[in-house]
C-alpha cells in the first residue's frame, strides 16, 4: 500500500489543481485535494502563530540573554530584570511574531503535507514505505526552505526590538521599528538574518517532523496497540502532545548555535557571523539560553502539534499517526 493512503484521501474531480493531478498520473494512486492542504495551511497558521506569540515573554528573555549576557545572566533573573521596566517590557514584538510565525506555519505544516504527497509520489510506494524517515525530512526540508522566506522579514524586527539595548533608542512599536530598519538598511536589512536563519530552522524542521512522527507511531505501536479509531480524540490528542514535545527538545538542541547567531545578527548592524563565532567559542554559542530554549521549543512543538492536529480533527481529518 502506498503511504501517501495511510492519510484521509479525497477522489479526483475536475476541479482538482495539477498538482494533485500530476501526482495522480504519477501512478501512486489517490492523492490529497486542495481542500486538504489549505485545511493544513490553516491548521499551520493557528499552531504557529499562537505558540510563539504566547512564548513572546519566555522568547526576549532568551534573545537577551543570548546577545546582553552581562545584563541577562539567567532565565529566573532574565524575567526579574524584565519586569523591572513595566509589564508592557514582557509583550515587546509580538505583532511581528504573530505575522511571521502564521506566514511560517502556514507554509510549513502546509508544504509538509504536499511535500509527503510529492515525493512518495516520486519515489514510488515501496521505497516511500521503506525509507520513509527519508520522504519526512525531504518533504519537511523543502517545507522549511520556503516557510523562511516569509518569516525572515517579520524576525529581524522582533529580534531588534526585543534586544535593542535603551542608549540604541529603537522603537518598540511594530511600525516605526520597520520602518527604522527600512530607512537605514534598506529591503536587504529584513533578509541579512536569512542563511542563518535556514541553518536553524531547516535542521530544526527535519529534527521536529522526523522525530514527532517516529515518536507517534511509537506510542501507537508499543503503548496504544490498539486501533487508532477505539481511542478518545482526548487520548488521541494526548499522545501528539506527548511526541511533540519530545521531538522539541531534540529541536532545541539541534537549532540553539544557528538560533544565537541569528539574535546577534539581528541585534547588531555590523555583525558578522564569523565574528559572532570568534567572539563567544562554540561552547558559548550551543549552551548560552540553552536551557530557557529547550523550555520553550520543547513546550512550543508539544503545543504546536496539539493545536494543529485539533483543527484537523475539527474539520473532519485524522490526527497524526497510528491507523
Amino acid at each position: 500500500m502506498s503511504p501517501v493512503k495511510a492519510f484521509p484521501v479525497a477522489e479526483m474531480s475536475p476541479k482538482t489543481g495539477s498538482f494533485a493531478r500530476a501526482l495522480a498520473a504519477s501512478g501512486a494512486g489517490p492523492v490529497h485535494d486542495s481542500s486538504y492542504y489549505a485545511k493544513c495551511m490553516m491548521g499551520g497558521i493557528l499552531s504557529c502563530g499562537l505558540t510563539h506569540t504566547a512564548m513572546v515573554p519566555l522568547d526576549i528573555v532568551k534573545c537577551r540573554m543570548q546577545t546582553n549576557p552581562e545584563v541577562y545572566k539567567g532565565l529566573i533573573q532574565g524575567f526579574g530584570e524584565m519586569t523591572k521596566s513595566g509589564n508592557a517590557a514582557m509583550t515587546v514584538g509580538w505583532l511581528p511574531t504573530l505575522i511571521g510565525y502564521s506566514a511560517q506555519g502556514l507554509c510549513k505544516f502546509g508544504f509538509y503535507e504536499m511535500g509527503k504527497d510529492f515525493y512518495s509520489s516520486l519515489v514510488g510506494p515501496e521505497i516511500a514505505r521503506d525509507y520513509k524517515s527519508l520522504v519526512f525530512a525531504a518533504a519537511s526540508a523543502s517545507a522549511e526552505f520556503v516557510a523562511d522566506m516569509a518569516l525572515c522579514p517579520m524576525e529581524a524586527v522582533k529580534v531588534r526590538m526585543q534586544t535593542s539595548l535603551p542608549e540604541a533608542n529603537f522603537p518598540t512599536e511594530f511600525g516605526p521599528a520597520l520602518a527604522r530598519i527600512r530607512a537605514e538598511e534598506g529591503t536587504a536589512g529584513l533578509f541579512k538574518g536569512l542563511a542563518p536563519l535556514w541553518g536553524r530552522q531547516i535542521p530544526y524542521t527535519v529534527v521536529k517532523f522526523v522525530a514527532f512522527e517516529r515518536v507517534v507511531e511509537a506510542f501507537y505501536k508499543n503503548i496504544f496497540t490498539e486501533p487508532k479509531a477505539s481511542y478518545s480524540k482526548g487520548t488521541q490528542l494526548g499522545v501528539t502532545f506527548a511526541s511533540g514535545y519530545v521531538a522539541g527538545v531534540f529541536c532545541a538542541i539541534i537549532s540553539h548555535p544557528a538560533d544565537t547567531i541569528v539574535s546577534k545578527l539581528n541585534n547588531s548592524d555590523t555583525a558578522t557571523i564569523g565574528g559572532i563565532v570568534n567572539d563567544m567559542g562554540i561552547v558559548a554559542l550551543a549552551t548560552k539560553g540553552l536551557a530557557a530554549r529547550i523550555l520553550m521549543i520543547g513546550t512550543l512543538t508539544g503545543l504546536q502539534w496539539w493545536i494543529y492536529d485539533t483543527f484537523k480533527s475539527a474539520v473532519g481529518l485524522q490526527t497524526s499517526g497510528g491507523k
